[in-house]
């Protein structure tokens, strides 16, 4: 992509102009395996650090920590930071630490939610909790994501297929909350604050949860055409969250949400020639977010111009939302990569580094 996404602060850059020129914008990591799960290290001391996990037909899978070596331009992986993982994660998060004040940990998510510690001392990959939210048996529900409080990184919420979504203290090894969610499979979960939660699901629907009132929930979008296609992905803007974004099952379109204004979307994200399967609202700016799909195509798009249509009333709020997703908003910036895009992290550490999957393919580019 190699064009410097503009936005609120955040540097991050590696040091020194002249040798950021002749750097690679693209640096690239082949697994043994096809990759799917796939995520940035926060840490500030830990720079182009990543956890990447296989999507092998079978109870064996495998999970990498691989590092970009500045100086070389290689990612490597650590073989002492390789390890066994039942069945394929479906998501991997490293802890929301960026200052290191606590363990170095690394959740994953498949048949239960698993907490790993990297051992500080020597190279060294330990299961610290194995957590099942299910009371009455030794199995649960598949878990199908969660995601990792940033304000409150004891508690990490996770969505499954058996309707639920579940809130756990992971320092307690503890269910704090465990509600139903929704009429069918729940398929991802984002935090919108410390105690404020969204989900998206096999029933069409984004509904918004707080934790002080846990018996109701607000329903933000259903999908309409077809009505209840599933919703299969959630983002929540971190620098403005009154913004998320949605992707609907076997779908070429991203929709943006206002959460004050529901039921319409802000804008219709539809450049991408085919299915989406990934977004990532940008970790410094407010109104830059990244799409990738089965076109092969990552996509960053530029939001500014939905102040407009967030301003005034809601039905002038409806109208203009309805003008800016019939004209269409075109990407500021494209990458193709060499086959379809599954996976795809912004880098919250530093934001001009956005990661993406494809096959047995780990790239990261400078945006």
């Amino acid at each position: 992509m190699g064009v410097s996404v503009g936005g609120g602060g955040g540097g991050g850059t590696p040091e020194g102009s002249e040798e950021q020129q002749k750097r690679s914008e693209i640096y690239t990591y082949e697994a043994p395996w096809h990759i799917y799960a796939m995520n940035w290290s926060v840490r500030r001391d830990k720079k182009y650090r990543l956890a990447i996990a296989s999507l092998l037909e079978q109870f064996n899978n495998r999970v990498e920590i691989v590092q970009l070596d500045d100086s070389t331009g290689e990612i490597r992986s650590d073989p002492n930071l390789c390890f066994d993982h039942p069945y394929p994660p479906t998501k991997t998060m490293f802890v929301p630490d960026r200052d290191c004040l606590r363990p170095d940990l690394l959740a994953t998510s498949a048949d239960f939610l698993r907490i790993w510690r990297i051992a500080d001392d020597s190279p060294r990959v330990e299961l610290k909790s194995l957590l099942n939210g299910n009371k009455n048996s030794e199995f649960c529900g598949p878990i199908t994501s969660f995601d990792w409080n940033d304000a409150e990184p004891r508690r990490i919420g996770t969505s499954s297929i058996d309707t639920t979504c579940t809130i756990w203290d992971i320092e307690r090894e503890a269910v704090d909350t465990q509600l139903i969610a929704h009429d069918k499979e729940v398929y991802d979960i984002a935090w919108g604050g410390v105690g404020v939660f969204a989900s998206v699901s096999a029933d069409g629907s984004v509904r918004v949860f707080d934790l002080r009132d846990k018996e109701h929930s607000t329903i933000i979008y259903e999908s309409s055409d077809p009505p209840d296609t599933p919703l299969v992905r959630l983002g929540w803007n971190k620098q403005d969250p009154r913004y998320m974004a949605t992707i609907i099952m076997d779908s070429a379109k991203v929709v943006v949400l206002d959460i004050r204004f529901p039921t319409v979307p802000v804008v219709e994200l539809q450049r991408h020639q085919a299915s989406v399967n990934a977004i990532a609202w940008a970790p410094h700016s407010s109104c830059h977010i990244c799409t990738a799909g089965d076109d092969s195509q990552a996509l960053i798009w530029d939001l500014s111009s939905m102040g407009s249509a967030t301003a005034g009333t809601g039905s002038q709020q409806q109208q203009s939302a309805a003008a800016a997703a019939e004209g269409g908003l075109d990407p500021i910036l494209a990458y193709t990569a060499g086959a379809e895009i599954e996976q795809l992290q912004w880098s919250s550490s530093q934001p001009d580094w956005v990661a993406i999957a494809f096959s047995s393919k780990l790239q990261i580019l400078r945006v």
